[in-house]
């Protein structure tokens, strides 16, 4: 074709050629004269000929998708043959079923499953985890180890796996009859500890802050030569925490309802706490001996609750007892024997002792105590025992009565002196000869509960960052606390964190137990804080300090007082509410311009009053144009403080002059009020 130059020899189609008009040995496929390599010779590569080619090693062809399939097979098939091949060269466990706790150590584990030690370490090695012999594994790798030697490791806890090992060995000659653990139940002022004192003879109640009972105490008694240990639980709603910990382990609930009063919200809580516990329950109508006395109307309410008499064809045993006259105490002490009779309540006084920490505290003589109700076994003097994360020995065992003793049997409740520390109120003791298991498994208890307590600071400071961010400005109390006991400070930071709402915050950033010290009035000058003392006072040193600083410290020996105080406290962070109160309403008849004044509106007060200074509103055909404060209010010429409904007056508005007759000023105040802490809790 004119105008289009010949193309090069070897030059591909469409690069200065027609379509269509490849040559043999043109184009991709073909080769120019003079540069070799650029062909495809028969079994060469896309490459140089002789060198390797794009696709393969060595100049070969490119391998197929089927082929490429076939050798990926080939390879899974061969990595599965070995993975058999090795899991079959893995030991199999001799026990295929296991119990073990969170921080069993590979040795412990490795002794469990049967197999040596090395061979747990290798695999948790392959898992990229490097172990130690006496490294504490947590519950999800014991299963998943366990699970790769062919065996099923289900979750006991120590103190649960110690009762087994315990349980294992014992014969049937070791087990004797027990004495009941019996736990008084029941509303705030129901005569519970009154009825305990008629029991013991005693009078506990005289000594109690307030006559209600603000720590859980036992004590025995015995009737027709069989001893009965009482639990003698707080009834105020605050101690249901404590209350539910005497129902743990318990053996009989003596549920006390006052016949004067009936069933109340705490009567109500007892016994879902006994329900709960699945121990049989025995009412005791107390007050029987008061005019307003209705027992029958107690047996009723109980009735509604599943309760039933046996008189009334139930199975619910009743007594109708008096504490001031101690009429009907004998029965209830022969219905509790019957009672546990029917249970065949029985332990082992051989074995090592196992019980549950009724109480702790710290006393300014003896240091960490703890009341204990032994359970099982017998606690001696000088044996090492673990409580929740304390290891310690017994140093000495003191009874209810106060006097020292050298060991404690089933159901006995002693003071344990020679605590390291104190533990937590239901935290259970057991005694453990082997000194290195004890310590591994306290260490990784301690080392869980720093976790645990790093990871709530986090998360709480977390919280309070995005709280604050998202309303503005949180409000909050911070609060130290120092209770008497370690069970009344439990419940009372439980307590404190409930009065807690979206505006208002209770924040404790420290709890303790015993005297108010510096190192508390410190703390509280760091973080602005206020210092509550629950049955506990403040060594002079910190009074004198908190008193030049200027640090609030409350002390309280009842606990609804506290929380009442502390609602004040809150309700004073509140903003006050901002409520408009509406004076009267005016019509403007008339309007003057004054010079170096601006627009006076002479108006009829036809309602309400009007004050000097009050703000205003004005309207134009029911339309607000403009809201402000009067900035005078005259009648005849003179200056008044206020104007009536039917009186004519002149009102002129603070900077604002564009009034027109017919227009009317509706006159109002805001009155600021406090808010109500109680509608804003649920405490």
């Amino acid at each position: 074709m004119p105008g289009i130059p010949a193309p090069t020899p070897g030059t591909p189609a469409g690069y200065g050629q027609r379509p269509g008009g490849h040559r043999p040995g043109a184009g991709f496929g073909g080769q120019r004269p003079g540069m070799p390599g650029l062909g495809r010779p028969p079994g060469a590569g896309p490459g140089r000929p002789g060198g390797p080619g794009r696709g393969a090693p060595g100049g070969q062809r490119r391998p197929r998708p089927a082929q490429q399939r076939k050798r990926d097979l080939e390879a899974l098939a061969e990595k599965k043959i070995l993975q058999r091949k090795r899991q079959a060269e893995m030991p199999k466990a001799v026990n295929t079923e296991i119990f073990a706790a969170d921080g069993t150590s590979v040795k412990e584990l490795a002794e469990k499953l049967g197999i040596k030690a090395s061979q747990i370490i290798k695999t948790l090695v392959e898992k990229g985890k490097f172990a130690t012999i006496n490294q504490p594994l947590e519950l999800a790798s014991i299963q998943e180890i366990s699970t790769l030697f062919g065996a099923t490791a289900t979750e006991l806890t120590f103190e649960e796996e110690a009762v087994l090992d315990v349980d294992q060995e014992e014969t049937f000659e070791d087990v004797e009859i027990r004495p009941p653990v019996v736990t008084v139940m029941g509303h705030v002022d129901h005569g519970k500890t009154s009825l305990l004192d008629a029991v013991r003879s005693t009078n506990v109640a005289a000594r109690e802050a307030g006559g209600i009972t603000q720590a859980i105490g036992a004590y025995h008694v015995v009737r027709d030569g069989r001893r009965i240990v009482f639990i003698d639980t707080p009834g105020h709603e605050a101690f249901t925490k404590m209350r539910a910990h005497g129902a743990s382990v318990t053996d009989v609930v003596v549920l006390v309802v006052a016949a004067d009063d009936g069933v109340m919200p705490q009567t109500i809580e007892a016994i879902d706490h006994a329900k709960e516990s699945k121990v049989p329950i025995i009412v005791a109508i107390n007050k029987i001996d008061v005019p307003k006395a209705e027992p029958e109307r107690v047996q009723q309410q109980l009735s509604d609750r599943g309760l039933v008499p046996e008189a009334w064809g139930g199975d619910t045993i009743f007594c109708q007892v008096s504490a001031k006259t101690h009429e009907g105490i004998d029965n209830l002490l022969d219905m509790i024997n019957l009672v546990s009779e029917l249970g065949e309540l029985k332990a082992n006084p051989a074995r090592a002792a196992i019980g549950v920490v009724l109480e702790a505290k710290l006393d300014r003589g003896m240091g960490p105590v703890a009341t204990v109700l032994t359970q099982n076994g017998t606690l001696h003097v000088g044996d090492t025992f673990v409580v929740g994360a304390v290891l310690s020995k017994v140093r000495a065992l003191v009874d209810d009565i106060g006097r020292k003793v050298k060991e404690a049997g089933p159901s006995s409740a002693v003071v344990v002196l020679g605590l390291s520390d104190l533990p937590e109120p239901g935290d259970q003791l057991t005694v453990i000869s082997d000194k290195d298991r004890a310590k591994k498994i306290v260490e990784y208890r301690e080392e869980k509960a720093r976790e645990q307590a790093i990871a709530q600071t986090a998360r709480l400071s977390l919280e309070q960052f995005q709280e604050q961010l998202a309303s503005g400005r949180a409000k909050e109390l911070p609060i130290i606390l120092k209770s008497d006991n370690q069970g009344s400070a439990t419940v009372l930071q439980d307590t404190l964190a409930k009065l807690t709402s979206d505006k208002v915050k209770v924040r404790v950033i420290h709890t303790g137990v015993g005297a108010i010290k510096e190192s508390d009035i410190l703390l509280a000058i760091t973080a602005q804080a206020i210092v509550v003392g629950f049955n506990v006072r403040p060594e002079r040193s910190a009074s004198s300090l908190a008193e030049q600083e200027g640090v609030d410290i409350r002390m309280h020996t009842v606990i609804y007082e506290l929380i009442d105080e502390l609602k004040r406290a809150l309700a004073g962070l509140l903003e006050p509410i901002r409520k408009e109160e509406t004076l009267g309403r005016a019509k403007v008849l008339e309007v003057f311009h004054i010079t170096n004044v601006g627009t006076v509106a002479g108006c009829m007060l036809e309602d309400g009053v009007a004050q000097a200074n009050a703000s205003a509103r004005l309207l134009r055909d029911n339309v607000v144009v403009h809201v402000g404060k009067l900035d005078s209010l005259r009648r005849f010429k003179e200056d008044v403080k206020e104007v009536r409904a039917g009186q004519e007056c002149g009102m002129h508005m603070e900077r604002y002059n564009d009034v027109k007759q017919g227009d009317e000023i509706e006159l109002f105040k805001t009155v600021e009020l406090a808010q109500d802490i109680n509608e804003l809790i649920s405490v």
